[in-house]
């Protein structure tokens, strides 16, 4: 089979070991964008003013060891353009040349905008369902009718609504503990066996009577009917309480849940911005996530100061937001400010439009999740570490291939991962047709990875 040859990076510069430009080339997708002018010039007078000490870093890096890992920088062009890039540089040879390779982020925006479309789309049955649970959850909870649901094996308590709880003079925590409440535990004997009979009955017959039986600590009288339910896991009788007298109320289920308390101590990071971006309020495990003292150094600050891209995720958060109403599990990075980076995901919800729009984030850290993946300890750099042993042994028009094709199998190994395995998504995400994605799977030896039952599904 012809061997494809690899596409040239969005932009790519050799460096003299001064940082000065010596050779500079665009991909097509800049246009007419004319580059000869940077020729002769350092390259810390292409980008903004406020990336020079990035751009020295990375300088300082490449000279020191050889290669330095991805950093972002706005690369100003000729035209007055201004682009996010992402460039890693690579020292070649004695000499101290330097060879930087740059990805345009507006399209990994863009990478960034489909995966959401995608997993919008997978997920819209699911959220069908949640809807329709909400709504049973809402109607069951609200409900003045007491209401509890028995297993039809052992007459366990799985779950009973506020109205059952005072009803039956027991707490939630009770009922969720290990071991849970038996129904008959809360009967005198009698009542027990008249029960017992009416369940025998339900099953037999599909309905029964009701029947009379005194419950609670005051033994007040209620009327009892039961129906057999089938879930998904096992039978459950559903329970109805219909009072024949007065029950006291239990005025200690009625207190208010403090929310602001449970939201201040989530383990995971929750804070609230406005339709631009800047952070109205946050609660302590993101301030502990951002290295950040106290919530008060946050407030005011755009959310873009600590994502892993600026300018792209917040653009790409914003516009799915104001398009869907929500975002599910969006992957980033967060920079903290005394410069560790983490892997997070993100969901946020919010409504924007007129008036003072309100979205609400929530911030994971899943770096141990995805340091336990198989093959999460090979990092970009550690694939990368090979070149530099061809140093002096190869063409830089090699050297350039080789880093491509690095570069090229990252993103597609990061796009089976964020599909699931899914060549069909992947090939979407990356804008490739499935022959041509799996001709790369092939030459990268990822058939295997991907796994049979993955490929089946594409």
């Amino acid at each position: 089979m012809r061997r494809e040859k690899h596409s040239l990076p969005d932009v790519m510069l050799v460096l003299d070991s001064e940082g000065v430009i010596r050779e500079a080339t665009l991909s097509n997708g800049f246009g007419s964008e004319d580059v000869t002018q940077w020729l002769g010039s350092p390259w810390i007078e292409t980008v903004a003013k406020s990336d020079g000490e990035t751009l020295r870093g990375v300088l300082a890096d490449a000279t020191a060891s050889g290669i330095c890992a991805f950093r972002h920088l706005t690369q100003r062009f000729p035209s007055g353009l201004e682009i996010p890039i992402e460039y890693t540089t690579v020292r070649l040879g004695e000499q101290g040349r330097i060879l930087a390779i740059g990805k345009n982020l507006r399209a990994v925006a863009e990478l960034q905008t489909r995966l959401v479309e995608a997993q919008q789309s997978m997920e819209r049955d699911y959220w069908k369902l949640r809807e329709v649970e909400t709504r049973y959850r809402l109607l069951f909870n609200s409900s003045s009718d007491a209401v509890l649901l028995l297993r039809a094996a052992n007459l366990g308590i799985v779950e009973l609504n506020p109205a059952a709880a005072r009803a039956l003079g027991i707490t939630l925590p009770q009922v969720k503990a290990p071991g849970g409440l038996c129904f008959l535990d809360l009967l005198l004997p009698d009542g027990r066996e008249a029960f017992e009979s009416m369940t025998r009955r339900i099953r037999e017959r599909g309905k029964a009577p009701g029947i009379l039986l005194r419950l609670g600590e005051g033994q007040v009288p209620w009327m009892v009917r039961g129906s057999l339910v089938t879930s998904a896991t096992e039978e459950v009788y559903l329970v109805q309480l219909a009072p024949s007298g007065a029950v006291a109320p239990n005025p200690a289920l009625d207190e208010p849940v403090p929310i602001d308390d449970l939201v201040e101590f989530c383990p995971d990071g929750f804070l609230v911005i406005d339709q631009q971006g800047i952070i109205l309020r946050a609660n302590r495990t993101f301030v502990e996530l951002v290295q950040m003292g106290t919530e008060s150094a946050v407030l005011g600050e755009s959310l873009s100061r600590w994502l892993g891209r600026p300018g792209a995720d917040l653009t790409v958060l914003l516009a799915n937001v104001t398009r869907l109403g929500a975002v599910r599990l969006l992957s980033t990075t967060l920079r903290g400010e005394l410069g560790t980076e983490i892997d997070a995901e993100i969901s946020a919800s919010g409504k924007v439009g007129p008036g003072a729009a309100r979205i609400g984030i929530f911030v994971r850290d899943v770096t141990r999740r995805l340091a336990s993946l198989p093959g999460s300890d090979r990092g970009l750099d550690g694939l990368l570490d090979s070149l530099t042993k061809q140093i002096g042994k190869s063409t830089l028009r090699k050297l350039v291939d080789d880093t491509v094709g690095i570069v090229e199998r990252h993103y597609i190994e990061s796009a089976l991962g964020l599909t699931g395995g899914n060549r069909t998504a992947a090939a979407e995400l990356l804008g490739l047709s499935r022959q041509s994605l799996y001709v790369k799977l092939g030459r990268y030896g990822l058939e295997e990875a991907t796994g049979s039952e993955s490929g089946a599904s594409a």
